[in-house]
């Protein structure tokens, strides 16, 4: 099978022509969209499958905060992906997050959802774990309401895909989440419980989502400064991960957080294969934020006087450079025209960055020449 229509396949394909190797699929956040085209350059001479990812606040039938419907990205990322020749990419709506689990919160998220079937999205994560009955009397319990929420939504994605493939992600314990002791981490049995009651009722995941110690966006230290972050559990990662192979349960983890994370560490210490996708957000738009300081230095200002301006007040005690960094994503909608009009030397240096940045990713994933390894699966 070849893909000369350079439209996404189904993220299910990657990973099940990829499971149990040594390898993590690069997933990249495309927050502000001029991204797409040097990451994909990237994965094409790499030769590495792609994936493509919002979340539900950033992209959302309302535009979210990166100011995008699921057409419009859908329709940005088809473009770069003919632009560049791309074919072994696949659109994944992110943290299709559930707060509530009532039946307007479900609803909703059906209509959500539904908007991303009809613009031609490939994936879905679903992501209730903010509901958790810290009074259950066992994990079953305990899970129950992420179980019940997470199972409406992924059958109404199985009916409503019909016999399209996609892939499917869930997540169990909250990313970042914190109690008195420092971060909550997933264990073992709270994720092979979580995925066989799933199973149990007609939800079957590919990836697994888990809480091992990273957080979402950048790190600070306590002075505000930005610092690298270190502070995955790579033991209690690889814990999950053999209690699913021991259970005979085809999910594996989907690594959240590693913006932040060095490449030689991802590289050297983590479990590839074991973690089977890695996200990496919030650093594509700091890369903009770099270039923008150079080459467009007006709209930089203005970015950034904003943002301050208008999230000093919530951040009491945070210095601007933690304030800016913590809340500029919020910047993108307002400044989108802006954003989007900046000049092409902008965009060709936005280009190179990306590339340059993805190539030290995928390098590091050992994903160089795995996009082959899917296309002879689908033959």
């Amino acid at each position: 099978m070849t893909n000369n229509n350079f439209e996404p396949i189904p993220s299910s394909l990657m990973f099940k022509s990829l499971l149990d190797k040594d390898t993590i699929i690069m997933t990249a956040n495309p927050r502000i969209a001029l991204v797409m085209k040097g990451i994909m350059s990237a994965a094409k001479d790499m030769d590495a499958p792609l994936i493509f990812e919002l979340a539900r606040s950033e992209c959302n039938l309302e535009g979210g905060y990166a100011g995008l419907k699921p057409s419009d990205l859908s329709r940005m990322a088809r473009e770069a992906a003919k632009e560049v020749g791309f074919d072994m990419w696949a659109l994944h709506a992110d943290h299709i997050g559930i707060k509530k689990g009532d039946d307007e919160d479900i609803e909703s998220t059906k209509a959500l959802v539904s908007g991303q079937i009809d613009a031609g999205f490939t994936s879905f994560a679903i992501d209730a774990s903010h509901l958790f009955n810290f009074q259950g009397g066992n994990l079953r319990e305990e899970l129950a309401d992420n179980i019940d929420a997470t199972t409406k939504i992924g059958l109404h994605i199985k009916e409503n895909m019909g016999d399209k493939g996609y892939g499917l992600e869930v997540e169990v314990g909250e990313i970042g989440r914190e109690d008195e002791h420092g971060r909550v981490l997933t264990s073992p049995e709270e994720a092979v419980t979580f995925i066989k009651a799933l199973n149990e009722n007609g939800v079957f995941p590919h990836f697994l989502a888990i809480a091992n110690g990273s957080a979402h966006g950048n790190t600070y230290d306590a002075s505000g400064n930005l610092i690298e972050q270190v502070s995955i559990d790579i033991d209690q990662t690889i814990a999950v991960a053999q209690a699913l192979k021991d259970n005979n349960l085809d999910v594996r983890i989907a690594q959240h957080g590693i913006t932040g994370t060095p490449r030689d560490l991802i590289h050297n210490n983590f479990p590839h294969g074991d973690i089977v996708k890695g996200n990496v957000a919030t650093f594509y738009q700091n890369i903009v934020w770099d270039i923008f300081k150079v080459y467009e230095p007006e709209l930089y200002q203005d970015i950034r006087n904003w943002t301050i301006e208008t999230y000093k007040e919530k951040a009491p005690g945070k210095n601007d450079t933690e304030i800016f960094g913590k809340f500029s994503k919020f910047a993108v909608k307002q400044f989108f025209d802006r954003i989007y009009s900046v000049s092409d030397d902008t965009k060709a240096a936005i280009d190179a960055m990306c590339y340059a940045e993805t190539l030290l990713f995928i390098k590091s994933f050992k994903g160089e020449g795995t996009a082959q390894i899917v296309r002879d699966s689908l033959n």
